[in-house]
């Protein structure tokens, strides 16, 4: 193949095939090789390898120079690594939606807890120690809810064969064929082929002018392809209702250890009183009630602060109030003394904002108990926890995504 149009070759031309050792595994699930630089072999140049793994000799294809580093494709693995399983799913490699099918789930387990420890060192600037990853009951079939994609069809033709699935690995747009998610519940993956083949009968009748995203969300083996269908989780002695569209965590086998930690964490300070900031239908602040005289849950989504009150009535914890609000104003009418309160945070991916953080710290409470789906924004956030004279007591990580570089990472801080 020639030169691709408008191609960076610096440090190497497209499609150059190189034989390199893979060092190490990045928060991406990526591979990471450093080789000598071209113009300089004084100088070592990072080489990115998706689906390797530490210590296996690869040969590998470059398609993209970055400023700091370069992008390859695997062609071949010369000498692999002892971890090395064959994976389960025969899309993996191709499907974008998991990283470490081919690598035995308890060393899946020790990468991410090193990931944590480098995030912790590299962006929070702190040396702790961070507990074993706390893996999860379930390794496949764990995920009660999937999105499958699918573009407009330009054909009836073309819509018989509809792609209906997940992005292609390395795509932004490329929809591959998912007949089968081996991550997916058992129940999600009986209900989907049915659900596969009426968005193509759909299509075949013009009904797609944009494409479309499913729903399948499984609640306690019901699964239900309605966004507005009202369901119900159970996690321990908790049944909580809430919207198929609502956020809900995706993994109901750890759920019980998940927040029966962040209970104990919480408890453990001392506190009185708990505010659940980011609360969505009420797991963790009812979770939580038992070991507090009070609770408080604030969410920005009116819907889910429905369900939250619903569902502490119905589990009889009458001890627990919710509202709805941005979670940057909870504290403005708090009553809760701030020396004898612990606050839990769940927020977005893309971690708390600085208006967020600024009226926490404001407020001051005794301790807080962060739990996030991404440990990168989470150990950006510490820089600021500790700059506001907060101290780390814990960090434990839960693999809530087995498979996939996906992380939830539940981190303890107290006022100095």
């Amino acid at each position: 193949m020639g030169r691709k149009k408008s191609f960076n070759d610096d440090p190497f031309p497209y499609h150059a095939e190189l034989e390199l050792e893979i060092a190490t595994l990045t928060n991406l699930g990526v591979g990471l090789a450093r080789v000598p630089h071209p113009a300089d072999p004084a100088a070592r140049w990072v080489v990115m390898i998706p689906f390797t793994l530490p210590g296996e000799r690869v040969r590998a294809r470059v398609f993209r120079n970055h400023k700091n580093y370069s992008e390859a494709d695997l062609i071949e693995i010369l000498a692999p690594s002892p971890q090395r399983i064959a994976p389960v799913c025969p899309l993996f490699g191709r499907c974008g939606g998991c990283q470490y099918q081919n690598l035995a789930y308890a060393e899946q387990l020790v990468w991410k807890r090193r990931q944590v420890e480098e995030l912790l060192r590299h962006m929070a600037g702190l040396e702790f120690p961070v507990a074993p990853v706390i893996g999860s009951p379930a390794e496949y079939g764990y995920r009660s809810k999937i999105t499958p994609h699918f573009n407009a069809p330009r054909s009836a033709a073309e819509a018989a064969e509809l792609p209906i699935g997940f992005l292609r690995q390395g795509t932004r747009f490329d929809i591959l064929d998912v007949p089968a998610c081996p991550i997916a519940t058992a129940p999600i993956n009986a209900r989907l082929a049915a659900s596969r083949a009426h968005v193509r009968t759909r299509a075949a009748e013009g009904a797609y002018a944009r494409g479309g995203t499913l729903l399948l969300r499984d609640a306690s083996g019901q699964v239900t392809t309605n966004y507005d269908d009202v369901v119900t989780e159970t996690v321990g002695d908790l049944k909580l209702r809430f919207l198929a569209r609502d956020f809900f965590q995706n993994n109901p086998f750890i759920l019980p250890a998940f927040t029966g930690y962040a209970r104990e964490q919480a408890a453990a300070t001392g506190a009185r009183f708990l505010v659940d900031a980011y609360c969505g239908s009420g797991l963790f602040a009812l979770a939580c009630a038992p070991a507090f005289e009070k609770v408080a849950g604030i969410e920005i989504s009116e819907s889910s602060i429905v369900f939250a009150r619903q569902n502490a009535e119905a589990n009889r914890l009458a001890n627990v109030t919710f509202q709805a609000g941005d979670a940057a104003a909870i504290f403005a009418g708090l009553a809760f003394p701030a020396a004898d309160t612990v606050v839990l945070i769940d927020p977005p991916r893309k971690g708390c904002d600085e208006a967020f953080l600024a009226q926490l710290f404001a407020y001051g409470p005794r301790a807080v108990v962060y739990v996030s789906c991404d440990p990168a924004t989470q150990m950006r956030d510490l820089r600021a926890f500790t700059a506001a004279g907060y101290a780390l007591t814990a960090v434990q990580p839960f693999d809530l995504f087995p498979q996939t570089r996906h992380l939830e990472c539940v981190v303890t801080l107290r006022k100095g």
